[in-house]
């Protein structure tokens, strides 16, 4: 599926015209109205407001703000009112805009449809179709196909500092290189503020990395973030917003301040964002935004910490120390020297032979990540070299694409033996028809990528996928090598002589403007209403959502467990993507990969579990199936950090499709645990973690003291007392009762 995203203002979006590219050089005063993009000519930023609200807490709370905490209480509904207590307290939220990314938008705009709140020529046109006229209908902006991807459209046209934006994918946080706060959400969050209903978020932690130093050689920015997930883990981010601070910032350009805060989704951070400098300044100049650029000036005081604030922890990173860095197998946080993976890999028995190596994506596509990519195949074009290894190519977005052909980069690429791809997520979301190894064989490959889980890229749970930079990933794709280290080791030229690459250099911005390529934006119409959304009832790509039946009352008796899991259980395990993305707008169709990529603790199976009514064993979605169409209630049973990855709402949503009731785990992912809530499943954590021991596959279980639920209150397990803990405030506990947060808001109690 190619990509394209959709973006709403909190108001609805005006017709917008005028100019691809706009260069504002007047002087501007603090009465100024600038407009939030391009394309909302009536859409204002208004730091007033936030100023105003910072200074209410900043009074209130008597303490230096952090950059992350002055944006986000900058944005409360009520700032006089608010009980704000990092890591406690639920704050109410008034975000700027939503964006949402093909595949999580149907399921979005579906719930937005069925909300009640809304006013009265290939494989994917019926989607396109229908989002393009859901968009139409209800004023939101829409990037059509061939656009880009979400993230990188975002960085070029809508975030800005300060601004608080929501998204309906992870990586939503690439934003923060622009000094905006971007938080990833499930599409049930979006629904809340299109629907002009003030946004839960539990008040986040404020992790600090100070970073000294400055960027040279080899090092990238990537190995800022490929170093932190090595120290704070999958799970050290949870709960938290993760601030850049320090001198060294000023050496990192602002799409290398997005590819750190892309990732920072990988260590399960909230979100991440750096402070306002010159670099953002320019960016935004370049990308046609001087207007903001220089109203943003004059508030910069609210765009960076205050002197004196104070972080609950800090990381510090020297950037002039730091070396290359790669990343994984099978994780993103395990984090190795590049100097080092060739014996760690020897050591671990990992392939050496690099098959494919693959640069782009949401994460890393920026234009300088191109040139140092190109720079590095010209040194080994200009020996005779190729690439020994497969090679791809995926620009982020149209503007990309465009500027990168104009420019020669492209050509640099595809004359070392790369192949460029469309402008969208592909192999990184599983979307690569790859042929050049069978299902099972054990293979390397090396991306530049932001996550690289059991099987995510090409559906083949053998591949041992690497995460790193993009120059890196060019020298390892043709020395066709894991233990070529380019900083010290040598290739050899057709000709027999020895040869080290040099370091890679590439413009943080193109010489000349950007060139914008194809318009591929629709504006909303004026007026929408006279608009038909069509989903035809025979259709196996999209279906109208059906209520979920409201909670009876009363305590939940002998439900079955469906699944144990074993190990890591991320969202691409328990929905899995890649073919299945053509079923993003049907839920009962995209239920049948429900869990199908997880391990079952009774067997070390893969989608195979053991039907309790019949004794047989089957797949996970078929016995859940069948204990639905026998009245029978299930839950699933997991390990640490459950959810970890996509804020993919399906893996919520099946799971309550199906007849779930209760995921009961050691510890959740939060954009997991929070879409769950919304669908009136219960997220529960064992007060003990050993407990999960205790729990066999044949058990029945029972959750009490629901007739008693409130905030602050553990439940029972079974007749063995396992204690159970939650995380529901009051307003959550009332998606419970109604069955989802989508029939609390229609009032379906």
């Amino acid at each position: 599926m190619a990509s394209y995203c959709l973006t709403v203002t909190r108001l609805r979006l005006a017709l917008g015209t005028g100019a691809r590219r706009l260069h504002v050089s007047a002087a501007f005063n603090a009465k100024t109205k600038v407009a939030m993009s391009r394309f909302e000519p009536d859409s204002f930023i208004d730091y007033e407001k936030m100023q105003e609200n910072i200074a209410i807490v900043r009074k209130r709370l008597k303490r230096p703000l952090t950059l992350s905490e002055k944006i986000v209480y900058g944005h409360l509904d009520d700032p006089a009112g608010q009980d704000i207590e990092r890591g406690r307290t639920y704050l109410r939220l008034r975000p700027d805009r939503v964006a949402m990314q093909d595949a999580t938008a149907q399921m979005a705009m579906l719930q937005f449809i069925s909300s009640g709140l809304a006013q009265a020529a290939d494989v994917n046109q019926e989607v396109y179709n229908f989002l393009a006229t859901a968009g139409a209908k209800y004023g939101v902006g829409f990037w059509k196909p061939g656009s880009g991807i979400i993230h990188q459209i975002i960085l070029e046209n809508y975030a800005y500092p300060g601004v608080m934006l929501i998204g309906t994918d992870s990586h939503t946080p690439n934003g923060g290189g622009l000094g905006a706060i971007c938080i990833g959400v499930g599409g049930a969050d979006a629904v809340d503020v299109m629907a002009g209903i003030p946004w839960e978020l539990k008040c986040p932690n404020v992790i600090g990395v100070k970073l000294t130093g400055s960027l040279s050689g080899w090092t990238s920015p990537k190995d800022v973030i490929l170093k932190v997930a090595g120290i704070l883990t999958v799970k050290g981010g949870t709960g938290a917003i993760v601030e850049y601070h320090g001198p060294g910032v000023d050496s990192i350009s602002c799409t290398g301040m997005a590819t750190i805060c892309n990732m920072g989704a990988e260590i399960g951070a909230t979100t991440s964002v750096f402070p306002y400098n010159h670099r953002m300044r320019t960016y935004l100049e370049k990308t046609g935004r001087g207007d903001i650029s220089a109203v943003a000036d004059q508030f910069q005081e609210d765009l960076v910490p205050d002197a004196g604030c104070v972080y609950d922890q800090v990381v510090e990173i020297n950037l002039s120390e730091l070396k290359p860095h790669i990343n994984g197998p099978f994780t993103p946080d395990w984090a190795h020297p590049v100097s080092e993976i060739g014996a760690v890999a020897r050591q671990h028995g990992w392939p050496l032979e690099v098959k494919v190596g693959l640069i782009g994506s949401c994460t890393n596509s920026s234009y300088e990540d191109m040139g140092r990519a190109a720079s590095v195949a010209k040194q080994a074009l200009d020996r005779g070299l190729k690439c020994k290894a497969q090679f791809t190519v995926t620009p982020g977005s149209e503007q990309i694409r465009a500027t990168i052909e104009r420019d020669g980069y492209s050509k640099i690429l595809r004359d070392v033996g790369g192949v460029v791809l469309a402008n969208a997520c592909g192999p990184c979301i599983g979307q690569w028809d790859r042929k050049d190894v069978k299902k099972g064989e054990k293979n390397t490959i090396v991306t530049s990528y932001n996550r690289n889980f059991t099987g995510r890229n090409d559906a083949n749970p053998a591949t041992h996928a690497f995460v790193t930079s993009p120059e890196v990933v060019t020298a390892m794709a043709i020395a066709g090598t894991l233990d070529f280290n380019p900083e010290t080791d040598y290739l050899t030229a057709p000709n027999g002589e020895k040869f080290k690459l040099e370091a890679p250099t590439g413009d943080e911005l193109p010489s000349r403007d950007f060139d914008p390529g194809q318009d591929t934006y629709q504006h909303p119409p004026s007026k929408g209403s006279s608009i038909k959304v069509d989903v035809s009832p025979s259709s196996n790509r999209l279906q109208l959502l059906e209520p979920f039946d409201r909670w009876t009352g009363r305590d939940l008796e002998e439900l079955r467990v469906l699944i144990k899991v074993k190990g890591k259980c991320t969202t691409d395990h328990i929905s899995a993507a890649g073919p299945w993305l053509k079923f993003r707008g049907h839920l009962d169709n995209i239920s049948n990969n429900m869990l199908i990529g997880a391990v079952n603790f009774d067997n070390d199976a893969v989608n195979s579990v053991k039907n309790q009514l019949t004794g047989e064993y089957g797949g996970v979605p078929d016995v859940a199936r069948h204990y639905k169409a026998n009245g029978v209630s299930w839950v699933v049973v997991g390990d640490e950090n459950y959810g970890e990855g996509s804020s993919r709402e399906h893996a919520a949503l099946e799971p309550r499709h199906l007849g779930g009731r209760a995921i009961i785990v050691k510890s959740f992912a939060r954009i997991h645990e929070t879409n769950l809530k919304k669908q009136g499943m219960l997220p529960l954590t064992f007060v003990n973690p050993s407990d999960y021991d205790h729990i066999s596959p044949d058990d029945k279980i029972s959750i009490r003291g629901l007739e008693s639920f409130v905030p602050g209150k553990h439940g029972d397990g079974s007749q063995h007392s396992i204690s159970l803990n939650h995380t529901f405030n009051e307003t959550q506990i009332e998606w419970f009762k109604a069955g989802s947060a989508l029939n609390r808001m229609k009032g379906l109690q």
